[in-house]
């Protein structure tokens, strides 16, 4: 199965304020030789992006091994699609860009911690309806706990 991962997994190893969430990301990297693991370009620059150095290079270390995907006029179109339909907001583009580059380069599953934008019932319907309309397979949306 191929999986893509969003920042918010990524993170989530190191994220010692929320217990639960932590062990459960780490119980799904146990099992990791199971799946093929992509990120994007997205996800390394959201990285690049941490303030704390310590934390930024943690997780450059930690996603050195997974393979990233770029972004492409497909998944820009696709993007844009998901934000029309209201699936997600214009603010928050690169959140529609995670689930694009995942829907256009086939893969199994996004794993996602983001509930706000990501992981909730409207992203996942608006998911459905357009990649139905645009001729993309099914993606299905989880969190890590939910695919162990």
């Amino acid at each position: 199965l191929k999986l893509y991962l969003d920042t918010s997994v990524i993170s989530a190893v190191f994220d010692n304020k929320n217990p639960e969430r932590q062990l459960l990301t780490k119980d799904f990297f146990k099992t990791k030789k199971r799946y093929d693991i992509f990120i994007s370009e997205i996800t390394l620059t959201e990285i690049e992006n941490t303030l704390d150095d310590d934390l930024k290079k943690d997780m450059q270390q930690f996603i050195s091994k997974f393979k990233v995907l770029k972004i492409s006029s497909d998944v820009d179109e696709l993007s844009n699609d998901y934000i029309h339909y209201k699936g997600i907001t214009k603010n928050h583009k690169d959140d529609a860009n995670h689930i694009a580059i995942a829907t256009v380069n086939n893969m199994s599953y996004i794993l996602s911690w983001n509930f706000r934008h990501i992981v909730r019932r409207q992203t996942k319907e608006v998911v459905i309806k357009v990649n139905r309309l645009k001729g993309y397979p099914h993606i299905e949306i989880l969190t890590p706990g939910e695919l162990l």
